[in-house]
């Protein structure tokens, strides 16, 4: 049956670059978003060609299992569909796209995957990512190597290990079914709102039930704010729930608005790597499908930069470590150029240092006893010297015990 929800698709060129090669689609039972590379128009054809190929997929499936295998059959041709487009336009060589796919079926959701444009679900005030990045990085949060926090800054975050392109006639793509049910929340897009907003920010957008359309618009401004330096295409499609069931015509925004595909400007170089760092100039590739031994390299790249990273640390450590250590001897030295006058035993002594401790560390020693007996003092002075007398110096040290040292008459 067709699909009882409401959907809205929206992309932008973002702050950076000056060409959309994204591509998205909302229709009434299919949902797609795509992300282009390969340069400033091989990205645009490759992720137009692959939304208007998956475009008869957008009809009511008898079964789930009949839409999967539609869905991997319709990815597949979109493939070899790139591979003779670059052989009749040899300028696109290098050309790709992602493409991360949903068609309802029932109560069914069937989604089909590759690259590093994302599916979410948020359902019952929860957001979960439900595809994983076919990326460099997302092998390393995978054998724990690093986290996905780490993976948000990490300067290989886009390279991609598996992509739609020219070079591979049957690519690796992710398939699977899942229920669904009303009130739940899907939303797909390009690394261009998942790179630069994060889950928390998406999930609280999500979770304040604006139609498909606001939603939409709120994640783009979201990305916008933060730079936007990769175009950003969003797709939201509710299931059931309070907004209007989607009747309209589908929508298609982005590069695949253009049903030929952008033309490839005169004299072009082929390309086959594509990289693309958050700040990185408008109209640079933008993605990467490294070769084995490329992958041997980044992997020991990663190891390299891993180490130096922990060089980095123990380094800092050890510099904190030594100014902690020069401060705490210019500060015992320091103490070591104070007197004050107190009791010992039973005899007044001049202590070199402060009277503090630090744990069972004292910061003062005895300089001199002074062989004034306490006893001989009157109550006064022997309570004050009790309780220690500071000086300023040594010598005003030996005055104050001169002071205080009993006459020959006084002791007769």
């Amino acid at each position: 049956m067709v699909f009882q929800g409401s959907s809205a698709a929206i992309s932008h060129t973002g702050k950076v670059r000056s060409n959309n090669q994204d591509s998205g689609y909302s229709g009434s039972n299919l949902f797609v978003v795509a992300d282009g590379m390969g340069g400033h128009a091989g990205g645009d054809v490759a992720s137009s060609l692959a939304i208007h190929r998956m475009t008869e997929l957008d009809q009511p499936f008898p079964t789930p299992a009949d839409a999967e295998h539609a869905l991997r059959d319709a990815l597949s041709d979109t493939a070899a569909e790139l591979i003779d487009t670059v052989a009749r336009r040899p300028e696109l060589a290098g050309m790709g796209t992602t493409v991360s796919a949903l068609i309802m079926v029932d109560d069914y959701a069937v989604i089909g995957h590759i690259g590093d444009s994302r599916i979410y679900l948020y359902r019952d005030g929860e957001l979960t990512q439900i595809t994983t990045d076919h990326t460099f990085v997302q092998r390393l949060v995978d054998s724990g190597r690093i986290t996905p926090e780490e993976a948000r800054y990490h300067p290989r975050r886009s390279v991609l290990m598996r992509v739609l392109g020219d070079m591979d006639p049957d690519p690796e793509i992710d398939t699977f079914i899942m229920p669904t049910q009303d009130g739940d929340r899907w939303l797909l897009c390009s690394d261009g709102l998942s790179g630069v907003v994060g889950d928390a920010h998406t999930d609280r957008t999500l979770a304040l039930g604006m139609p498909p359309a606001r939603t939409a618009d709120a994640l783009l401004k979201q990305a916008l704010d933060g730079g936007a330096p990769d175009n950003v295409t969003v797709v939201i499609v509710d299931v059931g729930g309070q907004h209007p069931v989607f009747t309209g015509t589908p929508t298609i925004v982005g590069s695949a608005l253009n049903p030929v595909g952008a033309v490839a400007p005169a004299g072009r170089p082929a390309r086959s790597n594509w990289l693309h760092p958050v700040r990185q100039a408008a109209n640079e590739p933008t993605h990467f499908e490294p070769a084995a031994e490329f992958l041997e390299e980044l992997i020991e790249e990663d190891r390299r930069r891993a180490r130096r990273r922990r060089l980095g640390w123990l380094a800092a450590l050890l510099i904190v470590l030594a100014g902690i250590g020069l401060a705490l001897f210019a500060g015992y030295n320091w103490t070591q150029t104070r007197y004050y006058v107190g009791a010992d035993d039973d005899s007044v002594v001049i202590y070199r240092g402060v009277q503090q401790s630090i744990g069972p560390i004292s910061l003062s020693s005895v300089y001199e006893d002074t062989n004034i007996v306490l006893a001989d003092l009157s109550d006064f002075d022997r309570q004050t010297v009790e309780a220690t007398i500071s000086a300023r110096s040594l010598s005003d040290a030996e005055q104050i015990v001169e002071r205080l040292r009993p006459t020959p008459e006084a002791g007769g």
